[in-house]
């Protein structure tokens, strides 16, 4: 496809805003960063650009994909999902994307009233009577915003993506101190029956040991914790920033993950499982474990899952019927386990690739015989 095809497809795709001239189904309130929103719309009446800037929201019907929609980090990206992001923030709405299976799934809820603006090429016989809201984004849109937001998303990337100081990752490499957070690591390691070289290493990988440190994403602290996760953690934002509360936080949180990946027998194993999933979601982690499930590969060891976890960026893979949540950045999740596996080696652990069969593994704390309840 030449490039002026291509842009213009892109321009109709993103920029044919359907209104629902069907009937809207009557909703709860929705949730938004703002608090709820209760939909004031009847249930038989037409979906016009008055109404959605009275409902709070902008309803965006896509598939999963690079150019259209993805999640990261809680984060959502994608070209069109950035240029039609703007434009709700023109309207003074919220923006909720409804993921798709496929593009007749995208028409079907169109239908049904389910969304107000759909990221595909639509039939003519689709096209709303209403053309408020499509006049407003005629008026709003510029062709150069599509190669704006294709550069806006790359500079994201390319650009330091954590604002933070960088420390050394050794404090004192002769007296064995990593930094100075490690009474706090061996303190609440042993939460989630981690060796607190591990959590060091992971903190180093997250801020590199800046407890100020923050992404771009919204993630925060020395352990680089999102405010979703923390709300979900018990943590107050007023705190994230403070080494003790963040670290205790994110101990709970690798916990729970390695509650919810108990399926995985060998903890070493089960850990690279957890380190992908605090980074790139459990998700998408699952993704690849259904992959491996399906043609037949090993689902418990990491080796196995991360080469699947590699193919959640093409096409062929993320819209497997057996994947729940699309296109994923894969190359950087797997990047970031070897990282962190490689630095607590540095540090006296595990060395990547090594696993236990049997007996009591290094990668956990023993019980101590006297005073400690652990011995690191």
């Amino acid at each position: 496809m030449c490039p002026i095809v291509r842009k213009i497809y892109i321009y109709v795709a993103l920029l044919l805003v359907l209104l629902s001239s069907c009937k809207k189904q009557q909703q709860g309130p929705v949730i938004a960063p703002w608090g709820a929103v209760t939909d004031t719309i009847p249930a038989n009446g037409t979906f016009s650009l008055r109404d959605v800037v009275a409902n709070g929201e902008l309803i965006l019907l896509t598939i999963s994909g690079p150019e259209t929609y993805y999640d990261y980090h809680g984060r959502g990206l994608g070209i069109q999902y950035l240029v039609a992001e703007k434009f709700a923030q023109h309207l003074g709405v919220g923006l909720r994307v409804e993921v798709c299976k496929d593009s007749a799934e995208v028409v079907s809820r169109l239908k049904e009233g389910g969304g107000d603006v759909m990221a595909l090429m639509p039939p003519d016989s689709l096209r709303a009577n209403e053309k408020s809201l499509e006049e407003e984004l005629r008026k709003w849109y510029r062709p150069e915003m599509i190669d704006e937001a294709r550069k806006e998303e790359k500079r994201m990337f390319t650009v330091a993506k954590v604002k933070r100081r960088v420390y050394s990752p050794y404090l004192n490499r002769s007296s064995g101190i990593i930094s100075k957070y490690d009474a706090l690591f061996q303190k609440y390691a042993p939460f989630a029956r981690w060796d607190w070289r591990l959590m060091a290493a992971q903190c180093y990988q997250e801020s590199c040991f800046d407890p100020q440190a923050r992404s771009w994403a919204g993630a925060r602290g020395l352990m680089q914790i999102m405010p979703k996760t923390a709300a979900h953690l018990g943590l107050p934002m007023e705190q994230i920033h403070e080494p003790e509360a963040n670290i205790s936080a994110a101990a709970r949180y690798l916990q729970q993950l390695m509650q919810a990946f108990s399926d995985i027998p060998n903890v070493h194993e089960r850990q690279n499982f957890v380190l992908a999933a605090y980074n790139g979601g459990s998700g998408h982690v699952r993704d690849a474990m259904a992959l491996a499930r399906k043609n037949g590969a090993d689902t418990r060891t990491w080796g196995s899952v991360s080469r699947y976890l590699a193919l959640l960026s093409n096409p062929e893979y993320y819209r497997d019927p057996v994947v729940k949540n699309g296109y994923m950045r894969s190359s950087e999740t797997i990047d970031y386990v070897e990282r962190i596996r490689a630095r607590y080696s540095q540090y006296g652990g595990v060395p990547m690739g090594r696993s236990y069969s049997g007996g009591t593994s290094p990668v956990m704390p023993r019980k101590a015989k006297k005073k400690y309840r652990y011995h690191i």
